[in-house]
């Protein structure tokens, strides 16, 4: 009979060490191959086997080097974490300096860019690596507050002796991943941490919850960014005839002219003005605007696609990357399109809505949300995809690269096709080609 998981946060809130006390047990026989008393739960005992899977040294404190100084100052201006500083600031800081927490925010690469909080408890980080710089994904330090939820893309809370590395287990971590609320793109994640004394139950929801604040701030942000680029395209386009649209820097669109309004245009990172195939609109001459670009459709002969590459190697950065004679795009996907786009690649003869709502969530009448799904993703994929049923073009060349053991495929997923993915035997993965 399999032994129930623990209730960490109950037993913790009256009685912190006889908890860590319990979990170091159940760490120590879950890691040796032994049953223990009590079952870890499956966020962390899921979290373990892949550290286990991943060669991470339970006993071991790993450190990989910090960045410098105008490495991490590089990546603060660059990252969109910057813009909603001040909200996680005000939703945490006065909370944890009285509960004795540091504040933590890490980018999408799990490396600390910002860290701040009561002035002992940062000393205690000092010594466990917890600095500016430092990288703590979860296959470089184990299980802990900031690796896990990027992985995972939920908050998670670790406990004590629930982190993988031994020297851990005196401290606790709660994080929440910041996702991109336009594409659902991880951006970072943001965690509070202190001694393991200091834990609450309340905790994860209280970390939780000022996250979802920060995504609806950078909502906010981006609205506001496109009404100041439509109000610059207008004139512009009120001059022009043919098919035109105005797009920020990420292909958002803000305004259109002589076409169907498109939410978003995929546009390769290194886009330059000139004339340039897009996915979707295909051949296009790019002018600069202030704040985005001007794409003027052409109607010279679409360039033809030969190779599709889905990379789902890397837990909790899944991407799509087109490549063909007309030049090659990539994208990171969230988390509901790389499960889509993974069961379109097992299934090349197409699926239908009913069926993609029966893989991924056990209930073939959830057809609405997989169509909605279905055209978020060909508006950035243009001509790759068709419909009924929907499937990938004929002539395409697809590639996917999937994680070295069937076990970490889109860890994040609960999708019952994909369940049934990890069980496959290595190498012999429905989409594996």
């Amino acid at each position: 009979m399999v032994n129930p998981p623990m209730n960490v946060a109950r037993l913790a809130a009256v009685d912190a060490p006889q908890a860590a006390r319990l979990l170091s047990e159940v760490r120590d026989a879950t890691l040796s191959g032994q049953r223990a008393r009590i079952a870890p739960r499956p966020v962390i005992e899921q979290s373990w086997g892949r550290m286990l899977r991943s060669g991470v040294d339970p006993d071991r404190d790993f450190r990989s080097g910090l960045l410098s100084s105008d490495e991490v100052r590089r990546r603060r201006e660059e990252s969109p974490l910057r813009h909603v500083l001040p909200v996680l600031r005000e939703g945490l800081l006065s909370v944890a300096d009285v509960a004795q927490h540091i504040m933590v925010v890490a980018d999408a690469d799990g490396r600390v860019l910002w860290r701040e909080g009561a002035p002992p408890v940062l000393r205690k980080a000092d010594g466990l690596g917890f600095e500016l710089g430092a990288d703590w994904r979860e296959d470089v330090v184990g299980t802990n507050g900031v690796g896990t939820p990027a992985v995972v893309r939920r908050p998670v809370q670790v406990f004590a002796a629930e982190h993988f590395v031994r020297s851990h287990s005196s401290w606790t971590c709660t994080g929440a991943p910041i996702t991109d609320p336009r594409d659902g793109r991880l951006i970072g994640v943001v965690d509070v941490s202190g001694p393991l004394e200091t834990m609450h139950p309340a905790t994860l929801a209280w970390v939780d919850s000022v996250a979802k604040l920060a995504e609806a701030r950078l909502r906010e942000l981006h609205l506001y960014a496109l009404e100041r680029l439509r109000s610059v395209a207008a004139p512009v386009l009120a001059r022009l005839d043919g098919r035109a649209l105005a797009v920020d820097r990420d292909g958002w669109t803000a305004a259109v002219s002589g076409m169907p309004y498109v939410r978003r245009v995929a546009l390769p990172k290194s886009l330059a003005p000139g004339r340039r195939w897009l996915p979707s609109l295909g051949p296009c001459a790019v002018e600069p605007l202030a704040g985005g670009w001007l794409l003027r459709v052409t109607e010279e002969p679409l360039g033809t696609t030969t190779r599709i590459a889905l990379d789902l190697a890397r837990p909790g950065r899944p991407t799509l990357t087109v490549s063909g004679s007309a030049g090659s795009w990539s994208r990171e996907l969230s988390p509901r399109h790389a499960e889509l786009l993974y069961l379109l690649t097992a299934h090349r003869s197409g699926r239908g809505a009913a069926e993609l709502a029966g893989d991924l969530f056990g209930d073939p009448s959830r057809t609405v949300t997989v169509r909605a799904e279905m055209s978020r993703i060909r508006r950035y994929s243009g001509e790759l995809l068709q419909h009924r049923p929907y499937r990938f073009r004929d002539d395409a060349e697809i590639e996917v690269l999937l994680p070295d053991d069937p076990r970490d495929l889109l860890p994040s997923s609960t999708a019952p096709a994909i369940t049934r993915s990890r069980a496959v035997s290595r190498g012999g993965g429905p989409a594996a080609r």
